[in-house]
């Protein structure tokens, strides 16, 4: 009964602050405006990738014969998420030109098109979360106990039968809830802006779309409980407010960047160019082997020596033999070159967020990322479904040739008749289609549950340091 009273006098009193309405006001404009602009930018992406494939298509018809088919170029479908958590999407390559033969090497990044949104970044919901509604919980909470004391209202409250441990959960509840109602409603016509834009989400994209926003009101529930923890360890609300400011610049801007030179620091990974070097030197020395192959071949017995079309033939399988043996070799020195800098990158990356997970806000950015499908896991997904779909590729274009492209060298065509009619062009619906499947929703749960559950244990301990601080305030 106490507990009520006291929430809904929290609730009133702040809904007639000027704070509360200014915060509410820009939250809700810059949540229509991310909603709006990433609703904007995910029509556009799509139309490009429409067109991208279509040209895609273009640069294959007419042609008459597979071995003139040499690579096949495929692109990461856009995410309509990504629009509202962009994570790396925008930072890695998007299209990759697959071979038979070869690396995969992603480019086209969404920054390479765009360069000066790599210096200003978008405005999505992470930026929103991490640095508009932390700063605004700041300012709701930074006067919670301190700034009641200074006004005198403080003493006044608990000249009556009130529980301290009462009164410091109703500080909290009534923040958190009258502005979380309150941001319900530009989330809910944000969300309903996206089909009027032309943003079509599946089920499990509402669902995930749904967590993003929850796990956002998890980390403003942090940083109100940790403005309440500091408001009850000050007696002066610009003492607070100094505590809480240097707080939010090391959490916000500050650990999350040195985490990174941290691991950097302890985790040795070779660069691409070091690997790029390595690569090539191999494939020149396999290139001399191959030439040695090539200039050691002898016409097989049993074929005459003025027999042009079966020595051609005979060359071309020595070609392809020699072909594959070189990609074989080739191929598992750069997988082996590949696995080492990955398996060092992925340590590197624990290390990074590891260490970065001591503040809300990495918390905030890997969990989101990951209920959006756009976290660091985002690179490896593309680059693995495109060496699978390498594979395909490979194993089609042997199939319609009947030799492996890559190690042949010479082909050899004769004609019956002058009069041959012109040869019909290739069906190029029969080339495999590239499919992208991201992370499913109980995987991209799975990633995101345990820093979900981080933000929920920062919220917990900074309200339980909050609570016996206040046990021991002097309300004098």
């Amino acid at each position: 009964m106490i507990l009520g009273i006291l929430i809904q006098k929290e609730a009133r009193e702040l809904l007639t602050t000027a704070k509360f309405s200014t915060t509410f006001a820009v939250c809700s404009v810059l949540i229509l405006l991310a909603f709006y602009v990433g609703g904007t930018k995910h029509t556009q992406a799509v139309s490009q990738w429409e067109a991208s494939k279509a040209e895609n298509v273009r640069q294959v018809e007419g042609l008459t014969d597979w071995m003139e088919v040499r690579s096949q170029r495929i692109f990461l479908p856009p995410n309509p998420l990504e629009a509202l958590v962009t994570g790396i999407s925008s930072d890695i390559g998007r299209t990759a030109d697959v071979r038979t033969y070869g690396e995969i090497a992603p480019e086209d990044s969404r920054y390479n098109e765009d360069p000066i949104f790599a210096v200003f970044r978008f405005l999505d919901l992470n930026f929103i979360f991490q640095i508009v509604l932390s700063l605004f919980a700041i300012l709701l909470g930074y006067d919670a106990i301190s700034g009641e004391k200074e006004q005198g209202t403080l003493s006044l409250t608990f000249a009556n039968a009130v529980p301290r441990s009462t009164y410091i959960l109703a500080k909290l509840l009534g923040s958190f809830g009258t502005l979380t109602v309150a941001l319900i409603i530009p989330m809910s016509l944000g969300a309903l802006l996206l089909p009027a834009l032309g943003v079509h989400l599946s089920p499990d994209d509402w669902i995930r779309l749904g967590l993003v926003l929850f796990t956002g009101m998890l980390y403003f529930a942090a940083f109100l409980a940790l403005s309440i923890f500091v408001s009850s360890l000050t007696h002066r609300t610009s003492s607070s407010f100094l505590i809480l400011l240097v707080i939010w610049i090391g959490s916000a801007l500050i650990i999350p960047r040195a985490a990174v030179l941290l691991a950097g620091r302890a985790v040795d990974v070779p660069s691409v160019d070091e690997i790029s070097d390595q690569k090539a030197t191999y494939a020149r020395q396999l290139g001399k082997e191959y030439i040695n192959g090539m200039a050691g071949f002898r016409v097989p017995e049993g074929i005459a020596k003025d027999d042009i079309q079966a020595t051609l033939q005979a060359f071309n399988a020595c070609m392809d033999s020699l072909g594959e043996i070189r990609s074989a070799k080739m191929g598992a020195f750069r997988g082996r070159l590949n696995e080492d800098r990955q398996n060092r990158q992925r340590a590197q990356t624990r290390a990074a967020f590891a260490l970065a997970r001591i503040s809300p806000t990495a918390s905030l950015a890997l969990a989101t990322s990951a209920l959006a499908g756009t976290s660091v896991r985002l690179k490896d997904q593309f680059y693995d479904e495109a060496t699978n779909y390498r594979s395909t590729f490979t194993n089609f274009l042997t199939e319609k040739t009947g030799t492996n492209i890559g190690g042949r060298m010479i082909a050899w065509h004769t004609s019956d008749s002058d009069d041959e009619e012109d040869p019909e062009p290739i069906d190029i619906q029969e080339i495999p289609t590239f499919e992208f499947r991201n992370a499913s929703l109980a995987e991209s749960i799975e990633m995101a549950l345990f820093d979900m559950g981080l933000l929920g244990l920062f919220t917990i301990l900074f309200y339980a340091g909050a609570f016996f601080a206040f046990l021991r305030y002097d309300l004098r």
